[in-house]
């Protein structure tokens, strides 16, 4: 009885992360490369350095205390150590401030989200209050209040730990969640000229935020969407206490178990409108834009750690003769998680690289076309995927990935959650639908892949990418088709149609980037984009006996989508 398992161990996570250097090395110029690679490997060997600090935390949740010792209501929340370090981190290194002070322009983008892919996975989802942040200070910004810009927006990009803010964002009520018109709180005008809010806010992450943007209905206005305005709350005054906040609970949730989500009840709580008293669905619009990207990061940072860990560890145990990376079977199953991780990073950072070109300014109408499309379909596409690779990864572990001391089983909690926040996978295939009517059909998605295909030559490569333009060809025939039934035959195949788009996109994207390697004598995207177009790319289209077509389920490597004939 002497054996024991060795664990799995992580090095620097951006000089192991092969493919995550190839992408960046390929989207950034030379010089803007150099500049950024020492932060980008600092990051890495921050992530790898707070893994077993993250493993040894693992217990440790959020702590609301209501009241003290004499009676008084106090409402304050005690985080764990690791998120407390978590903030300094992303503060001193500029996970939010990057972006904003563009030191690279429209390269800003692709550094910081590079600086979130890394700091992502081992600091418990502290990921979500820095997207809040981000898409708050974009918000602010593209509001043009100038008052709200000067004190607000120097304390969400500051590199200062101490001066440095992190932001909520309160929409969801228990009247809706995506349906955001049917929020009840209501916004009372002051004698002072001032507005107080009341109502309450069902689910609201990140509760410790310094400040918050919320939703809320001006006295007097209309209901639905277009009556509710934006309004802009500090959370406590300069003595700490909450200004007519009670935090009544925190959520006891499937994971994220370490980022504190609250219902909270507003009860004269002082606020400013952002920008005019209507039409605050629309302002938020940005937030949402930014944050459904940090989604898409986190899900890719986390498909990568799972697969970090899977791979160590199959090269550190044996059965039946070899270790695991030795056994076609697992080396073939990690080949197919593999490949969905890499087109999911490539589709995630397409639309980094394009939000950046939007705010330098650099991006023409068809680009921002794309970039409105682009963003739920990357958001939905790589959740899905997320949930799907975590789960294999749980059993790539075998009986260890069902134990909670491993940290496993962790990755598949918090993964259910990115197909949830920022709306749910139905929730974005209808904005993807709007999206598209928005830009007259799917333009944008076809140019798109008629871009990388112009691209590709190596022959290996070409039937991928002609799996992919073929996956678009029969989507775009089957909106067609659809749109002659009515539109609740278009809504109810909406989910297959917007993750056929994603999963095409993908295989485009990496195929376009599979010959960028091959060029250089590289071989690991064609390999995995091979395989990510065998794992399935057409969910519209899957043929069963007689002519009859499956039903859409969760996909991933052993999902049963329509392979492409390569």
């Amino acid at each position: 009885m002497s054996f024991i398992q060795a664990p799995p161990v992580l090095g620097n996570q951006f000089d192991a992360d092969g493919a995550f250097r190839s992408l960046i090395a390929r989207l950034l110029p030379a010089p803007v490369l150099r500049e950024v690679e020492p932060s980008l490997r600092e990051m890495g060997r921050l992530s790898a350095e707070l893994y077993p600090v993250q493993l040894a935390d693992r217990l440790s949740e959020p702590v609301l205390t209501q009241w003290d010792p004499w009676g008084n209501r106090v409402d304050r929340i005690q985080l764990t150590p690791l998120w407390q370090a978590a903030e300094r981190i992303a503060a001193q290194h500029g996970v939010v401030a990057t972006a904003y002070e563009r030191a690279h322009g429209r390269f800003s983008r692709i550094h910081q989200f590079a600086l979130a892919y890394l700091f992502t996975p081992s600091t418990d989802i502290y990921a979500c209050p820095l997207a809040m942040t981000d898409g708050a200070a974009r918000v602010l910004l593209d509001s043009g209040n100038r008052d709200l810009i000067g004190r607000a927006v120097p304390h969400l990009v500051s590199r200062d730990p101490a001066a440095f803010w992190t932001s909520g964002q309160w929409m969801t009520e228990t009247a809706g969640g995506s349906d955001v018109g049917g929020s009840e709180t209501e916004a009372r005008p002051d004698p002072d000229g001032g507005w107080r809010l009341h109502g309450r806010k069902w689910f609201t992450s990140a509760a410790t935020s310094q400040m918050a943007l919320t939703l809320a209905r001006p006295a007097g206005n209309p209901p639905g969407g277009r009556g509710l305005a934006l309004f802009y709350v500090e959370t406590r005054d300069d003595a700490g206490m909450l200004r007519g906040i009670r935090i009544d609970r925190l959520k006891d949730k499937l994971g994220t178990r370490k980022l504190p989500t609250a219902e909270l009840t507003l009860d004269g709580t002082p606020a400013v409108p952002v920008l005019g008293l209507g039409d605050g669905v629309r302002t938020i619009a940005p937030m949402l834009n930014v944050t459904r990207t940090w989604n898409a990061v986190s899900a890719v940072a986390l498909m990568r750690r799972g697969l970090a860990l899977a791979d160590d560890y199959a090269r550190r145990r044996s059965a039946f003769g070899a270790t695991l990376a030795e056994q076609p079977l697992h080396a073939d199953t990690l080949a197919g998680l593999r490949a969905e991780w890499m087109g999911a990073l490539h589709l995630t950072f397409r639309v980094a690289e394009l939000l950046g070109a939007q705010e330098a300014g650099e991006i023409d109408d068809a680009g921002r076309a794309l970039l409105r499309v682009l963003t739920p379909l990357a958001k939905l596409t790589t959740a899905r995927q997320a949930v799907a690779v975590a789960s294999e990864v749980v059993e790539a572990f075998g009986g260890a990935g069902y134990v909670e001391d491993t940290g496993i089983p962790t990755l598949l909690r918090d993964a259910q959650v990115l197909s949830i926040w920022e709306g749910t996978t139905n929730v974005l295939s209808l904005d993807t639908l709007r999206a598209l009517e928005s830009a007259g059909g799917l333009g944008p998605v076809r140019a798109e892949v008629e871009r990388c295909a112009a691209g590709v030559e190596d022959p290996a490569l070409v039937p991928v990418i002609r799996a992919a333009a073929g996956a678009i060809e029969r989507a775009e025939a089957w909106l067609e088709r659809a749109m002659q039934g009515g539109r609740a035959e278009v809504e109810a195949g909406a989910r297959r149609f917007a993750l056929t788009l994603g999963r095409a996109l993908e295989v485009a994207l990496l195929a376009r980037h599979a010959q960028w390697e091959a060029e250089r004598g590289e071989q690991d995207a064609a390999h995995s984009v091979r395989r990510l177009a065998m794992n399935g790319v057409d969910l519209l289209q899957r043929p069963l006996a007689d002519g009859m077509e499956a039903p859409e389920r969760s996909f991933g490597p052993l999902a049963g989508g329509a392979p492409a004939t390569l």
